[in-house]
């Protein structure tokens, strides 16, 4: 398993499908809460979902087009932190992020995308980071901007979200030159 240590409690795993189990695990028992600001928890009606997601998510990472990691906290995957898109040739990439309910409030997503926006500058020489959040999902616009991130703006009706037109506030973050 291709793993990155983020501090003594928290790594990043490369998603492979023995992770399948566990998030349909997590989604079941917290569909209701991971709803709230994601389209796909409704549709994760099995294990074959993931496994499918996995296949996907190896598939874009071969071809240099995403990264999607399993957040592993004290041992236990507790949600995914992945580059959602990599363009290479505009040197930047999207952050997307969700935890499980009952892990929220350690820090793990602040730690989890650190750690992304410092192998998006060092390891893929990307300049830029953006996340969009939901203009109203205060914990993850908090995230970008304990990270320094800057709001760059709100996008009006940017999802439906099972069946709720939302907003999103995109956040920015560029590669700081050298000096």
């Amino acid at each position: 398993m291709f793993t990155v240590e983020v501090d003594s409690e928290l790594k990043l795993a490369l998603i492979e499908p023995s992770f399948a189990k566990k998030y349909f695990e997590i989604v079941s028992k917290e569909e209701a809460y991971l709803s709230q600001w994601l389209a796909w928890p409704p549709l994760a009606k099995s294990e074959d979902f993931f496994l499918r997601f996995v296949r996907k998510s190896l598939l874009d990472y071969a071809e240099g087009k995403g990264m999607v990691c399993a957040m592993i906290y004290q041992g236990e995957l507790v949600g995914n932190v992945s580059f959602n898109t990599i363009n290479h040739q505009l040197k930047m990439a999207e952050i997307g992020y969700w935890l499980s309910e009952s892990y929220q409030g350690k820090g793990i997503i602040t730690r989890a995308v650190s750690k992304l926006i410092e192998i998006a500058f060092t390891d893929l020489q990307l300049e830029k980071i953006q996340i969009a959040a939901g203009e109203n999902n205060l914990p993850s616009r908090k995230v970008c901007e304990r990270l320094g991130m800057t709001l760059e703006g709100i996008i009006s009706n940017r999802e439906n979200l099972n069946g709720r037109i939302i907003n999103h506030a995109i956040y920015g973050l560029s590669k700081q030159p050298v000096s």
